[in-house]
């Protein structure tokens, strides 16, 4: 879930890696390691990860997330005659901030959506933007094989991942990953985006929160990873993508009223499937 901030327009720049490890990070570590979550209430998020996040649309409805507006200048894939007049696969599609919004710039001829939230999906179906004949938006668990029944096997020219894969378990990473293998053509593409190590949504996670390396629960119980670009690389390469560019983000909230002026940190990545 990307998390939502009031800001100025930002200035994203690439860096070589995440935040220094400073003394008062590894502090902020080990104040949320002196009480992790406990066993029993991390099966049980795990176990009931779709309700919750319906509970987080219940209460938020279309409010929460802002318009995807950077993915213009982001992700240069989508005017591409190649691969952006093709069929693009959202996962994690929300209420729809990012393919409404792409609706207006882009030439994609065919957008599949999906989201674990049946509320959501719902959502998207009610805006008026939305036209059966161009989109299918559903509900799906991208770790789950149901996927692979809803869309035909080698059709997408473009899926995202953008702040998706931080909200599920990091044992299914894999499985998600390879169902997008599945679907996407010879020569489509990958576009993430997530959080990065040490970002400051990381380091404000008081104690009880923290499940294992890098993952915690939100006081609604929804998660959160925090990547390195180290294991993105690798979790596409073990599934047989190739790499087109993997790299660490950061840009600057300020938000005078909220008083915050932090630097936060993302991993974004560009794979593709091997043409042959």
């Amino acid at each position: 879930m990307e998390e939502h901030t009031s800001s100025n327009p930002a200035v994203v720049h690439t860096v070589p890696g995440p935040p220094e490890l400073t003394e008062q990070i590894s502090q902020s570590l080990d104040r949320q390691n002196s009480r992790l979550v406990s066993k029993h209430v991390a099966d049980e998020v795990e176990r009931n990860n779709k309700k919750y996040w319906d509970l987080f649309y219940k209460r938020n409805e279309t409010r929460f997330f802002k318009d995807r507006n950077w993915t213009v200048n982001e992700f240069d894939e989508f005017m591409n005659e190649d691969v952006g007049t093709g069929v693009l696969l959202e996962v994690g599609c929300g209420v729809g901030n990012f393919i409404f919004p792409l609706l207006s710039w882009s030439n994609i001829r065919y957008i599949h959506a999906c989201d674990i939230s049946p509320r959501a999906i719902e959502f998207v179906k009610q805006n008026p933007l939305y036209n059966p004949d161009k989109m299918n938006a559903f509900p799906c668990d991208v770790t789950e094989d149901s996927i692979l029944t809803e869309i035909s096997h080698g059709s997408v020219d473009i899926a995202t991942l953008i702040f998706v894969l931080s909200a599920i378990h990091p044992d299914k990473f894999a499985l998600a990953v390879a169902n997008l293998f599945t679907l996407l053509r010879p020569g489509g593409i990958v576009l993430f985006r997530d959080y990065g190590l040490y970002d400051m949504a990381q380091l404000r996670f008081k104690p009880g929160h923290k499940i294992s390396d890098k993952l915690y629960m939100r006081q609604d119980k929804t998660r959160s990873y925090f990547f390195s670009t180290k294991e993105v690389l690798e979790m596409f390469t073990r599934a047989g993508f190739d790499i087109i560019s993997c790299n660490y983000l950061t840009r600057k909230t300020i938000n005078v009223k909220e008083n915050i002026d932090v630097d936060r940190t993302f991993v974004q990545a560009k794979v593709r499937k091997p043409v042959s």
